[in-house]
């Protein structure tokens, strides 16, 4: 099983669990953006993006870089392919179970 730091796989859940937070991370994922970027699909004031923000940067997921005037934000997909590593465990955890049970209802 994959052993990771509690508090950072439950930052990372928490950032993910919001659709706002997953649009901006889906966004970021086809490269830089600002803040002003960022807000332009949303009916929502820079100030509430700037909050999803700073959530995603918690979780680790979002950087803001300095460009001049300019700061852009990256997304960071480690904390992602952790997650998804623990639940790839699970994931092996259900596929076992379910060759089990048919295994168990092949020989009835």
């Amino acid at each position: 099983m994959t052993t990771l730091a509690p508090e950072r796989l439950d930052a990372t859940f928490a950032a993910l669990a919001d659709p706002t937070r997953r649009a901006i991370l889906a966004r970021l994922a086809r490269g830089e953006a600002s803040v002003k970027e960022l807000a332009e699909p949303f009916a929502m004031t820079q100030p509430a993006i700037s909050k999803h923000l700073k959530v995603l940067e918690r979780a680790g997921l979002v950087e803001r870089g300095k460009d001049a005037q300019r700061r852009p934000c990256r997304l960071v997909a480690e904390p992602m392919r952790d997650a998804a590593g623990w639940l790839g465990d699970y994931r092996r955890f259900w596929t076992e179970s379910y060759d089990r049970l048919e295994d168990l209802l092949a020989d009835e």
